[in-house]
Parts: C-alpha cells; structure tokens; sequence
C-alpha cells in the first residue's frame, strides 16, 4: 500500500468546503482525490487497506475517510465475510480516533487490525463478499471496491 496517512491528510486539507452532495456522490468523491485503490467501500466511506509484516507479525493496516469519526479507548472488530470463511480481527492499539479533514463532513481514520499468521492469505479482495467494522455504537458495512 503505497497510501500513505501525509498524503490523505494533504489531500483532504485544503480549505475550501463543497456544498452537500449525494451520499452516492461522497465516495466517488474520496476515490477521486486519493492516489491509490480502496480496499472497500460503503455509503459515506472509503476503506483503504492492506496487509504489512512487522516482526513477525501481520496486520490490516486501514485508513478510513469520510463521514465516520470516533474517538474510543474501547478498541474495535472488523468482521470479514466470505461464502468460505469468517473472520473477526481486533484492533492492534485499543485507543484511536479520527482526524478532521477541512473537507467538510470528512474524517480520516487509521484503525490497524491484528492478524494471525494462518488467516493472512485469507485477506484478499478477491476472497473477501464483506466487511462490517464495528467500533463503540457504530457499525459500518463495507462492500469490496471494484473497479
């Protein structure tokens, strides 16, 4: 993932706000504006996302933009769905929250995820129907992004 966290908050941080639009129209919005892929995606989200290795340990690095914004010491589950397999992965650092974007009704929100050695080929988009992130009273039901 070559999506880096600099890169989203530069891209969301000029000054100038847009006037509402479509919640269909939000997420083409935030496709537009970031170099890169999503990962998935649901009605006012973007979810980037990838697997990264550190010591011998995996993640699903995500980065999340639009209209969800939280603040939690509570942590959070993604729940990935698949007519094979379910998976429900835990937050790496329980305490996160999002960032402001001067865009308005925009927020961007780096979650990282744990993931055991076994179920690491398992997170591909081409496997993967569905994800549900939950976190506090929010649940966010993201769609795989296809071209």
């Amino acid at each position: 993932m070559k999506l880096s966290f600099n890169k989203l908050v530069a891209a969301f941080g000029n000054s100038k706000t847009k006037e509402p639009a479509e919640t269909e129209n939000i997420t083409n919005d935030i496709i537009n504006a970031i170099e890169g892929n999503p990962f998935a995606v649901s009605e006012q989200n973007v979810m980037y996302g990838a697997i990264k290795e550190l010591g011998g340990y995996y993640y699903f690095k995500t980065i999340i933009v639009g209209s969800f914004k939280i603040k939690t010491k509570k942590g959070a589950t993604l729940s990935i769905a698949s007519n094979d397999f379910e998976l429900d992965l835990k937050t790496d650092m329980d305490e996160f929250e999002s960032d402001h974007s001067n865009v308005s009704n925009r927020f961007i929100t780096r979650i990282d995820f744990q993931v055991e050695d076994e179920h690491v080929s398992k997170i591909d988009a081409s496997k993967i129907d569905t994800l549900k992130l939950k976190a506090k009273k929010n649940v966010i039901n993201f769609k795989i992004f296809k071209d």
